[in-house]
């Protein structure tokens, strides 16, 4: 295959995409908007699973590198009613099939792995536009253009890629969570720390929740749940962190205390995190030239899939792409079939809805076990 694949976006489904083509000698160029690796935090931690992630991984020849970068115990799971008390407590004893990393390192192995100039950093792609024969043309925000016969969006929720596919775009779910940190928990937030345990906590009621793990470098992540339209976090002031952490914790008035302490303790403002999905079963008609993967294809609700899924089809595209070398449109269709499949049954297999009567910790052991998890 001659022809050079256009990749919108540097996460890690379009890095799984580019270290595919590169195993398999297809040259490919990777567009992101953010100026480095580094220019901000990439999030908390993933468990990245052995039915769609892993294999992933597998296809990119990297478990060896990702085995290096596991935080051992980070499996294990914590069921807290709001009164504190514990239904669930799971140890993580080595045998699951979702190993937790940092979503940074994973990215960096991805990034690693990929020759030189691979990432061209700093290249919002901001008009794109359709030449005619599966060609189209990408005008940066920053000046220059690039023109490709095979574009990927793997751009994410906000795809500038996907309206050339369709007209679908996503839309608030009706909940959104903050976030919230508490570093050298162990020392300085004992009381929470217990309660986390040493992987990840749930505490869930009907219309709110505390999800929390435990990072490295004895760091507490929580994202705080809360099922309100989107006006109602307008009237918080986020610019000012006690206010904004003081009117969030009153959600929780009655809660235990070290459950609230996720809340009140933050080391670092709380961050509102508004969540959106596409349509589900979004799909789309064959367009030459173009195809996407990851949240630009088929955003949802966090459900513990997103960035496994991402990976999967990174490495299915570039396999597809591989086998038909001198048939871009077979590849793209193979592809996106299976993509379609996959991701809608991942949808359909959530757990109970933060707003469902079932969101409660014995709800959630309830699904577990139907789930035999």
């Amino acid at each position: 295959m001659h022809t050079p694949v256009t990749i919108i976006g540097a996460g890690l489904g379009g890095l799984t995409l580019a270290r595919l083509l590169h195993l398999r000698g297809i040259p490919a160029t990777v567009y992101e908007a953010e100026s480095s690796p580094s220019a901000r935090a990439q999030g908390g931690l993933l468990d990245i699973h052995d039915y769609n992630g892993q294999l992933a991984l597998k296809a990119a020849g990297l478990m060896d590198e990702f085995h290096t970068i596991v935080l051992e115990g980070r499996q294990a799971l914590r069921l807290l009613d709001r009164d504190g008390t514990v239904l669930l407590d799971q140890a993580d004893d080595g045998t699951g099939g979702r190993p937790e990393v940092q979503r940074g390192d994973l990215r960096q192995v991805l990034l690693d792995s990929l020759p030189a100039g691979t990432v061209r950093w700093g290249h919002k792609a901001g008009r794109i536009r359709a030449l005619g024969e599966g060609r189209h043309e990408v005008t940066f925000a920053g000046g220059g253009t690039v023109v490709t016969s095979l574009l990927v969006g793997a751009d994410g929720a906000w795809s500038r890629v996907r309206p050339l596919l369709s007209s679908a775009t996503p839309e608030y779910i009706g909940h959104s969570v903050v976030e919230t940190y508490l570093f050298d928990a162990d020392t300085r937030h004992p009381a929470a720390a217990k309660a986390v345990g040493g992987g990840m906590l749930i505490a869930p009621m009907p219309g709110r929740a505390i999800f929390a793990h435990r990072e490295k470098n004895d760091t507490l992540h929580a994202y705080v749940g809360i099922a309100e339209p989107q006006d109602w976090f307008a009237a918080i002031d986020f610019a000012d962190a006690a206010t904004a952490t003081a009117r969030i914790a009153q959600e929780f008035d009655g809660w235990a205390p070290e459950l609230t302490a996720l809340i009140t303790d933050t080391d670092l403002a709380p961050v509102l995190r508004p969540l959106y999905a596409l349509p589900a079963g979004h799909r789309w008609n064959r367009i030459p030239g173009v195809t996407l993967l990851g949240d630009a294809a088929h955003l949802s609700a966090p459900n513990g899939e997103g960035a496994n899924l991402a990976m999967l089809d990174g490495a299915e595209l570039g396999e597809a792409l591989a086998a038909h070398p001198d048939d871009i449109e077979t590849a793209l269709t193979e592809y996106e079939q299976a993509m379609f499949l996959r991701s809608a049954e991942a949808v359909t297999d959530e757990m109970p809805g933060i707003d469902s009567a079932h969101n409660t910790a014995q709800g959630l052991i309830d699904w577990f076990t139907e789930k035999g998890q």
